[in-house]
């Protein structure tokens, strides 16, 4: 990707904490998204934490448009993540646009079906509230009603070129019914579509993961391959771009004690602020000691320490602590040291981080 050509396409930052940096800056602004995923893999909170983080972060105003859940049900859905849907809408921020099924409904297409009466009302709601964002979830819910190939490509088209017109940069979602294989569930929606974006939600050892991976951003970079994601109450997606992370950290000069002074004099004063140190050796060495001393000196040095363990309880970890003169217990209630313990097995690596 030429640097000229990377200028040419600027960037909206979505807001969604680590997909920004995977995508090298956000979405490619004034573009529409394609958003495609099997069940379980987050698309809907995707297109509405989307919304969401642009008029939280941003005051940006949004658009949602709903195939398939009523705007209610999306309401009390997403209250789970801090967001306050019904507030944004009587502030002008937010829209919804609903063309969910009613019960009951029948859907017949015949002949040349065309999507001017519905992008008329999104138009209207964008230009209401001053619209930058929009999502439309799901496509798949329009798409079943038809038997033609042809006939979702050219509607796709429009959709897109009308997006593209309001200035609006959308996002909009579709299925899959694998994890691995085609794209989305008609064959057509990534050829049409800008950009398109993976969400997986695979089973690995009985438990499952989420990832996230940017196939393509036309005319844009973006880091390539897989990125694990995991979802948080009161947060939403959190994405984890470790391997897309550079090498700029800062390094420090400044020393920490590792608790004890002999240690100390051995590593020349103490371990680096900034470092990261392994310690390994077989049962009964000493590492758990070690790590009690590193944590009881860290409070003791006035600092705010966090320790987790993932083989022994806290009853444990606090009863052997106690028998080596360090009251663990005394420092929680002062505010300094906090202990965390679980099982390794009981979460992926996205979720412990």
């Amino acid at each position: 990707m030429s640097p000229q050509l990377s200028k040419s396409v600027p960037k909206l930052e979505t807001g969604i904490p680590g997909f920004d940096h995977i995508g090298n800056g956000g979405l490619p602004k004034g573009r529409t998204t394609l958003l495609s995923g099997s069940a379980g893999s987050a698309k809907t909170v995707f297109a509405v934490q989307f919304l969401a983080e642009g008029i939280t972060k941003k005051d940006e105003a949004g658009v949602f448009v709903t195939f398939e859940e009523t705007p209610e049900d999306i309401r009390k859905n997403m209250t789970g993540f801090g967001w306050d849907i019904e507030s944004w809408e009587s502030q002008g921020k937010w829209a919804f646009v609903d063309a969910s099924p009613r019960p009951g409904e029948e859907n017949v297409v015949s002949g040349t079906y065309d999507m001017g009466g519905l992008l008329a009302r999104v138009e209207y709601a964008v230009q209401k509230v001053g619209a930058v964002r929009l999502s439309m979830d799901s496509l798949g819910a329009i798409f079943t009603q038809f038997a033609d190939r042809s006939a979702i490509r050219r509607i796709l088209l429009q959709i897109a070129m009308t997006m593209r017109q309001m200035g609006v940069t959308a996002v909009m979602t579709a299925e899959r019914t694998q994890e691995y294989g085609d794209i989305a569930r008609f064959g057509v929606e990534e050829f049409v579509a800008d950009n398109v974006i993976i969400l997986r939600n695979v089973l690995e050892e009985e438990k499952r993961r989420r990832t996230v991976e940017i196939l393509k951003f036309r005319g844009a970079p973006h880091q390539k391959g897989e990125f694990p994601f995991t979802i948080i109450p009161e947060q939403g997606i959190v994405a984890i771009p470790l391997s897309a992370i550079e090498l700029k950290q800062q390094s420090s000069d400044i020393r920490v004690t590792s608790g004890s002074a002999e240690l100390d004099k051995m590593c020349g004063g103490g371990f680096f602020r900034d470092s990261i140190i392994l310690v390994s050796g077989a049962t009964g060495t000493g590492k758990t000691l070690l790590t009690t001393h590193f944590a009881a000196g860290g409070v003791n040095n006035n600092e705010r320490c966090l320790l987790f363990a993932f083989e022994e309880s806290r009853e444990q970890l606090f009863r052997n602590a106690g028998g080596w003169g360090i009251d663990f217990e005394q420092m929680e209630q002062s505010g300094k040291l906090k202990v965390v313990c679980a099982y390794p097995e009981m979460a992926g690596l996205e979720d412990h981080l």
